[in-house]
């Protein structure tokens, strides 16, 4: 199986969102490198940066499933770094 090393960006507007995106990340959590989330209480947003190693398909699922919760925005940017498991 082919994987793809990513970065998806979230951006978490509505907080009562979080308790959803954490059980959708642990669900996820096999394929995650790393995980980065700051509190910009100014804006009364979160920033969530995830680094990811997994196949495209399960990386687009995964980006599709938290794109769809409220008050939620995601952005994912693939690298050319592929590698065979």
């Amino acid at each position: 199986m082919e994987t793809r090393v990513a970065v998806m960006s979230i951006i978490v507007e509505n907080p009562d969102s979080a308790e959803q995106i954490n059980a959708v990340l642990h669900d996820y959590g096999i394929y995650i490198i790393g995980r980065m989330g700051i509190p910009y209480r100014k804006r009364g947003i979160n920033i969530i940066s995830i680094a990811l190693d997994a196949p495209q398909d399960t990386i687009s699922a995964l980006s599709g499933k938290i794109g769809k919760l409220n008050g939620v925005s995601v952005k994912t940017a693939f690298s050319g770094v592929t590698s065979r498991d």
